[in-house]
């Protein structure tokens, strides 16, 4: 199935990375579900924008009667069903190092909500989209990782276990739905230049991770959302349970 003929899900779709993933799809021709908890401005914008691929929803992606109400709005606003899922919301968290928890600050609220965030979120979309898929014989999920697990050089603890265990999840789910049509597979990013989560970050930051990738350059959101588009593309149905690392080249996978 071509973009253009798909209904996609974007968590945190008005914001930051979400929003460069959101206009990336709309320029493609996707219907787009812009999921939102906070951003109702930037979300009625984008609607106001783009009356007939936009459709805005509110809902706590950790919650799982209120993603299952958003599957079922999509599915009435559109008429079908959410073709794809794009994991992306990110909770309550901020790339500073100097901020971060260290190992004797973590307590297991700290881990839990970004477990929530990351895991938690995937699986509640991948179950409210799961009866509709399979009757398809055809879904597309992506779950946004980060290369720190494989290079923590910041040991953001919190964050990046949750994203190990999101990586674990994306192969585990990939075996279990592929028998469906249903490809989940991982995309993951260094830090971007910039989004909401990454505005903390000291420039100097920037300048070093530019200076040890082989672009020369920090990737951008819209660099970054412009892969995922080859998730959701038929070049890429026989590709699933795969992590790709999209970073100008920094960490190898």
């Amino acid at each position: 199935m071509q973009i253009r003929d798909q209904i996609v899900l974007v968590t945190g779709g008005a914001r930051g990375l979400g929003l460069a993933i959101t206009r990336t799809l709309l320029a493609e021709g996707a219907r787009v579900v812009v999921n939102y908890l906070n951003s109702a401005a930037a979300a009625e914008q984008l609607v106001q924008q783009y009356p007939e691929q936009v459709f805005a929803y509110q809902a706590d992606v950790t919650d799982k009667a209120q993603v299952q109400a958003l599957f079922a709005a999509a599915k009435a606003r559109f008429g079908q069903a959410i073709h794809s899922v794009i994991n992306n919301a990110l909770i309550n968290f901020e790339f500073n190092g100097d901020a971060r928890p260290k190992v004797e600050d973590l307590t297991p609220a700290i881990m839990q909500q970004q477990f929530d965030g990351a895991v938690v979120a995937a699986l509640n979309t991948t179950q409210a989209a799961l009866e509709d898929m399979k009757t398809a014989g055809f879904g597309r999920i992506v779950n946004i990782g980060t290369n720190l697990v494989q290079n923590p050089v910041v040991p953001y603890h919190d964050y990046t276990t949750a994203k190990a265990a999101l990586l674990a999840f994306t192969r585990t789910a990939a075996h279990d739905l592929g028998q469906y049509g249903i490809n989940v597979n991982m995309l993951s990013g260094g830090l971007l230049q910039t989004t909401d989560a990454s505005k903390a970050t000291p420039d100097a930051v920037f300048d070093l991770i530019a200076a040890s990738t082989p672009l020369r350059r920090v990737t951008t959101p819209e660099e970054f959302a412009a892969a995922i588009m080859m998730f959701l593309s038929p070049y890429s149905r026989a590709v699933t349970g795969q992590n790709l690392i999209v970073d100008g080249g920094l960490v190898k996978g």
